[in-house]
């Protein structure tokens, strides 16, 4: 060892005080002075930062194979003012699960003292005292570890290396079906799929939002596919429905393993479609076979133009996964942090951390945290600002959208209007922007950290994470408006049987008139369904008037969209010239699927006789 390299600089490292106290201690204060004969590792750290939960999971191998000799000690400094509320550091402490003492300092105290500068900044502390180490942003642990074994044997040989227990004390299980939820997923079965995140899992919960029908994982931190209860995950998040040949798959953002994982709805199968279970660091590829290619911490996804789109949060990206080539490339953004808007090479975002796509297709919502804005994306790839300045401004303001303010929002929700609900986090609030007149507003408080929202008919079912459930609100009627040039039919579902469904469209010529098939078949069928799962097969177009449909039985209700035509002539062999006259239909019918119900549905073409 050299002892004039600046690390062995003889520097008194200052002492450990924070107004919000000590977490995971069992209620015991501490000082340096009793840490004395251990390795300290301070990690300033605020859980809103990306890089900091890089740092944290960076940690986990290390505290566990140094815990006889080695102290991690977190200094929660927050960013944010809903980060300096000591309950939602508690919270963000088993969120994470850190398994270390936690320092909470909402006055910034210790971080001033050491004058640290930047969020993560890692100072390791010698078993005498001094401070030997200091390293700002992620990436360090492969030197710590090298540092923590020198200052192992040099203190080993001195006498003043202390071994034994550490001060950590791991707080009470809290028994709950959820436990930090993330996002959440409405199911063709009318069920909700949702991220467990702090416990590694997906849970399926019935329409209530509340029973619990299975889970998905081992319930572990780790990587591996395979059945429901051998399946890991690390931290989950995101949840999109992807369009396989029965609509029954679902891609799953794997925050902590940097994956994209495929969860079979119908089997609970989990396998990997992308990522390699590294995080993607600079001068890594930015495209190429998915399951090749490192991400970080892809937060959400949704399918948009035929791609899933990833929120790469970890690299303040939009990454995109191509199920058809099985490939993962650079969407959009630089990875510099920050709010640019213009051409999806020159953007920069700043941890985007919800997706949604509008209900036309032509726009990907995206709530950007860190720089607490909502923002959006063309199909052309053009970036865009809807609310939001910079990684500095925040708060909890409603108006125009130029003067509003979010807080950290995590998700964003379409809603029947067009206008969009975000989930602003560190607000406790659900809110709402609307295109037509560029104005935000407040739909509801006191929802303890919303990170997602799902619509689900007229009511919107939001993820309260900090209270570990799923809460129903009715949306207020501005937001369900229909526009003039669209229609909404209030009739009852036509109830009809699972499986096999004959579609008849029942067609006669007005008298005086037949069809006519000397230039080709004179009729045309042509069916789909909302959602696309509802119809396994049958769908597309033909030119017979009845077609046998497969009706999902997983699916409970939706609408079949029918459209039909039919071209009949005049019936007069006499005449050289008949008139003919087009007859076409199109029906959205409302069906609910029923065992036992009609196994054939009737729909009659205008042009029959009364």
């Amino acid at each position: 060892m050299n002892d004039s390299t600046p690390r062995r600089a003889r520097v008194r490292a200052p002492e450990l005080t924070g107004k919000g106290g000590w977490l995971n201690t069992g209620g015991r204060q501490y000082t340096l002075a009793d840490l004395r004969g251990r390795i300290v590792v301070l990690d300033f750290w605020t859980f809103c930062c990306i890089n900091c939960l890089h740092v944290l999971d960076e940690l986990r191998e290390l505290e566990e194979k140094h815990r006889d000799t080695l102290v991690i000690i977190g200094v929660h400094s927050p960013k944010f003012v809903h980060e300096a509320d000591h309950r939602a550091v508690v919270d963000a402490v088993e969120r994470y699960g850190v398994e270390h003492p936690v320092l909470d300092d909402p006055e910034l105290a210790t971080w001033k003292q050491y004058a640290v500068r930047a969020w993560p900044t890692l100072v390791v502390i010698d078993p005498e005292g001094y401070v030997v180490a200091q390293h700002a942003g992620e990436g360090h642990a492969h030197a710590i570890e090298r540092l923590v074994a020198e200052l192992e044997a040099e203190h080993a040989a001195k006498g003043t290396l202390r071994r034994g227990d550490g001060p950590y004390v791991p707080p009470e299980p809290v028994a709950t079906d959820l436990r930090f939820p993330g996002k959440a997923l409405l199911l063709p079965s009318g069920n909700f799929l949702v991220s467990d995140t702090t416990r590694h899992q997906l849970v399926e919960l019935a329409e209530d939002a509340e029973t619990v029908v299975r889970r998905i994982g081992s319930g572990t931190r780790g990587f591996h596919d395979g059945a429901p209860g051998t399946a890991s995950f690390n931290e989950p998040q995101g949840l999109a429905l992807l369009d396989g040949p029965q609509g029954t798959a679902v891609v799953v953002a794997d925050t902590v393993n940097h994956a994209l994982r495929r969860l079979d709805l119908a089997t609970g199968e989990v396998t990997t479609l992308a990522g390699t279970g590294r995080q993607w660091w600079q001068g890594s590829p930015t495209s190429g076979p998915a399951r090749e290619t490192d991400l970080s911490s892809p937060w959400d996804v949704a399918v948009f133009g035929g791609k899933v789109w990833i929120a790469m949060a970890g690299v303040h990206q939009l990454w995109t996964y191509d199920p058809a080539e099985g490939t993962v490339a650079v969407g959009a953004g630089t990875t510099n942090e920050g709010l640019v808007d213009g051409p999806a090479g020159e953007a920069w975002f700043a941890q985007p951390s919800g997706l949604a796509v509008s209900a036309d297709g032509e726009r990907l919502w995206l709530a950007d945290s860190e720089t607490s804005a909502l923002r959006w994306v063309d199909l052309g790839g053009e970036v865009h600002t809807a609310v939001g300045t910079g990684l500095f401004d925040f708060g909890h303001r409603d108006g125009a959208a130029g003067q509003a303010l979010l807080q950290h929002p995590l998700g964003v929700t379409v809603l029947p209007d067009g206008s969009v609900a975000v989930s602003d986090t560190y607000n406790h609030a659900l809110r709402r922007y609307d295109p037509a007149t560029g104005r935000v507003t407040t739909l509801a408080t006191d929802l303890r950290e919303p990170s997602d929202a799902v619509l689900v008919g007229e009511d919107v079912v939001v993820v309260e994470s900090a209270r570990h459930r799923l809460t129903r609100l009715r949306l207020p009627k501005e937001a369900v408006r229909v526009e003039s040039t669209a229609h909404r039919s209030r009739r009852e579902a036509t109830e009809v049987a699972p499986g096999e469904l004959r579609l008849d469209v029942i067609f006669q010529a007005p008298a005086g008139q037949k069809l006519d098939t000397r230039y080709g078949p004179s009729t045309r069928l042509l069916v789909s369904a909302t959602p696309s799962e509802l119809l396994l097969s049958g769908g597309g177009a033909g030119t017979d008037l009845y077609r046998v449909l497969t009706l999902n039985p997983q699916v409970a209700e939706g609408v079949l969209h029918v459209s039909a035509m039919a071209a009949s002539c005049d019936d007069d062999p006499m005449n050289e010239y008949p008139a003919c006259h087009v007859h076409q239909q199109d029906w959205g019918v409302p069906v609910r699927l029923v065992p036992g119900a009609a196994d054939r549905l009737p729909l009659v073409l205008a042009g029959l006789d009364a």
